[in-house]
């Protein structure tokens, strides 16, 4: 894999530990700036409502940019972002920083993702996909545990300050790694980028990516509950095995892109089919400790197995035409997916079976992605059938 690839990886780290690592400075936050926990939790929902709204309009503004300028760019948005959370006054002024930040993750991911599948031979696309996203899964095992320490330790602000310090080294990386193109493709101007949106396999794709990821964050999100309050753990063995998580997430998405390199359509069939067993294996397995330790590498694998083939899959029903912007909104649609999992979930658990049986729900919804994917496969063959002079 070239050395651009990993510069690629580099930003996603940065990234990753900004999406997640406010989760474990909620209580420094709300103390600091006097407002509720839930209200500090918002800048979690912020953030994501962020990702989905800059898919489309960075992608509409920037379609002509060439792709590292505008990899470049937003990293600078990414890195003003959290140099603004550091210096925020206030909740609100806090709230504006991370929504900005979020606008730059979406297109990073979307044009990262073709960029990376632009450095290596068309046999290992799938593959740069997933080394690009190893940053978001070390950000979770690594940064995100180093920077709740660093944000427990010296104030939250620390952490932002350290983020914005991975951001510029990011930028550096990608400048000096990362080729730059002659001039912009025209494939990627708004007209046509926008125009591929008009194609029904790539909604299809786009469904399939929100649907399998309410399945993942509808456990996720209430994971540590689950650990303590069903499956007996004491707090303080949620960390631990969280790495344990953490680590089947790097496996998973690994093993991903290489079965999407060999065979791209039986490994979305195939990952999402492991995700909803792994989700119903750990529903069954909470009751027992060291089963559910191994449902949840299970769980973290099959999660993150189903990244690079989603992503993959998108990329190629847009068909070189808008790549990038079908990729970003591709990013979008995982990002959608999370927040309305975290919505799932609370309803199961203050108005459906409860907390016990989470999992078990949540395995439903990735047998509905499937099902979608299933839908696309058939009406792409359907249209394959249809002469060109009937079409």
């Amino acid at each position: 894999m070239p050395l651009a690839l990993y510069a690629l990886t580099a930003g996603a780290f940065g990234i990753g530990v900004t999406e997640f690592v406010i989760m474990g400075l909620l209580l420094e936050v709300s103390a600091d700036l006097g407002v509720s926990i839930s209200a500090a939790g918002l800048l979690i929902t912020g953030y994501a409502l962020g990702v989905v709204a800059g898919a489309p309009l960075l992608g509409a503004l920037t379609g002509r940019w060439p792709r590292k300028t505008l990899l470049m760019a937003l990293m600078v948005v990414f890195t003003l972002g959290n140099l603004a959370c550091a210096l925020a006054p206030d909740y609100w002024t806090l709230m504006a920083a991370r929504v900005l930040t979020a606008f730059a993750h979406a297109s990073f991911f979307g044009i990262g993702s073709v960029v990376a599948t632009g450095l290596v031979a068309p046999r290992r696309k799938a593959s740069a996909i997933a080394i690009m996203f190893t940053g978001l899964t070390v950000a979770n095992i690594l940064g995100v545990p180093f920077g709740t320490w660093l944000g427990q330790a010296f104030g939250w602000r620390a952490t932002f300050w350290a983020v914005t310090l991975i951001g510029l080294a990011a930028i550096a990386v990608i400048a000096l790694l990362v080729p730059r193109e002659e001039k912009a493709e025209a494939s990627d101007s708004a007209g046509n980028g926008l125009a591929v949106l008009a194609r029904p396999q790539v909604w299809l794709g786009l469904l399939t990516t929100v649907l399998s990821w309410v399945g993942v964050f509808a456990a996720f999100t209430y994971i540590a509950p689950i650990l303590t309050q069903v499956t007996g753990f004491p707090e303080t063995a949620v960390s631990p095995i969280l790495l344990v998580f953490g680590v089947g997430l790097i496996a998973g998405n690994l093993l991903g892109g290489r079965l999407a390199d060999l065979r791209l359509v039986p490994a979305v069939l195939g990952t999402l089919l492991a995700l909803a067993a792994a989700l119903f294996l750990l529903g069954f397995a909470v009751n027992d400790r060291l089963l559910a330790v191994l449902a949840i590498g299970l769980f973290g694998a099959a999660a993150f197995s189903t990244v690079p083939p989603l992503q993959m899959w998108v990329l190629e029903k847009a068909e070189g035409a808008g790549q990038g912007l079908a990729s970003s909104f591709n990013i979008a649609a995982f990002n959608l997916g999370n927040a309305t999992g975290a919505w799932l979930g609370g309803l199961v658990i203050d108005h459906g079976p409860g907390l016990a049986a989470l999992p078990l729900v949540a395995g439903l919804v990735p047998i509905a992605a499937l099902g979608v994917a299933l839908a696309s496969i058939r009406l792409e063959r359907a249209a394959a059938l249809v002469p060109r002079g009937c079409a």
